[in-house]
């Protein structure tokens, strides 16, 4: 299973780079579909992005997104640029696996230096970083503290607002499948007790929890909270997610609001290779 990025548009680039800690390394596969030497190395690209889970791999097809390609400067493929807190440090160009993996290995860094959650199940780890950020919406929460919040490392946290009901919608930048989630909260009290999760709802209100039936519903308790817990979804029923609504409900002390420290998906990444992409690449090789 790769742990990769598909970049399709550049806006995403941008946001991929502009978002990760200043610590991790981020490289970014500018590649084509008739490419045979794109083809020739896509195996280890995908070893190594299994192999560093804390570092953030992506792929760009330089016909489909033109504009991230431009922005770039790229002009023959592979190309392979590495990142780290937004600036390039090195480019990689062709099929040249001995530079790349020892160019991966040189700026990884550690996962604790990177800010990477080393949450494990089952084959499954912290895919947070397929989230797209700048399209998370959150209804009735505060201003000061809104839900960008719960995706970043700080003491910042996100809180409802005129009650203790959260609507949360995550969208994915690829399809997923949905494994268990860790939710971290300020104090217990306030920590959501009844969550119900919508797979693949776009455009959901307050309303549509009444009249939609949920994928899951969450019961949660304070032992959900202890620090080695994770939270277990009907793993069948979250296989090819791209955009998940949470309704919270209530709180565990029935307070008049709601927070969320910290939100974690743990998981893995669809495959998203094309059977037709495959043929061509065979046949141009």
């Amino acid at each position: 299973m790769a742990f990769f990025k598909t970049i399709n548009t550049r806006a995403e680039y941008e946001e991929l780079l502009s978002s990760a800690h200043p610590n991790k390394l981020v490289v970014v596969n500018f590649h084509a579909t008739w490419c045979p030497s794109c083809l020739a190395i896509s195996p280890v690209y995908q070893k190594l992005s299994t192999q560093y889970r804390h570092v953030a791999f992506a792929r760009v097809d330089v016909d489909a997104n033109k504009e991230t390609t431009q922005l770039a400067g790229v002009t023959s493929m592979p190309t392979f640029k590495f990142f780290k807190g937004g600036n390039e440090i090195l480019e990689v160009k062709g099929a040249n696996q001995g530079a790349l993996e020892r160019h991966v290995k040189q700026y990884a860094g550690t996962p604790e230096e990177s800010g990477y959650s080393l949450l494990t199940v089952q084959g499954h780890s912290d895919i947070n970083e397929f989230i797209t950020l700048n399209q998370i919406d959150c209804l009735n929460q505060q201003t000061s503290h809104h839900v960008r919040h719960i995706f970043t490392k700080d003491d910042s946290y996100l809180e409802s607002d005129v009650d203790e009901q959260l609507l949360i919608s995550i969208p994915f930048n690829q399809s997923v499948k949905l494994h268990s989630l860790k939710i971290t909260a300020n104090d217990i009290e306030h920590a959501p007790k009844t969550i119900k999760l919508y797979v693949n709802r776009i455009n959901f209100g307050f309303d549509e929890t009444d009249s939609i039936e949920e994928t899951q519903t969450l019961e949660l308790t304070e032992k959900d909270y202890e620090e080695t817990s994770v939270i277990p979804l009907r793993f069948v029923k979250f296989q090819a997610v791209t955009n998940l609504v949470l309704f919270v409900q209530d709180n565990l002390g029935d307070e008049d609001t709601t927070i969320i420290k910290n939100l974690v998906f743990i998981g893995s990444p669809v495959e998203t290779t094309k059977i037709e992409n495959l043929k061509k690449m065979d046949e141009s090789s």
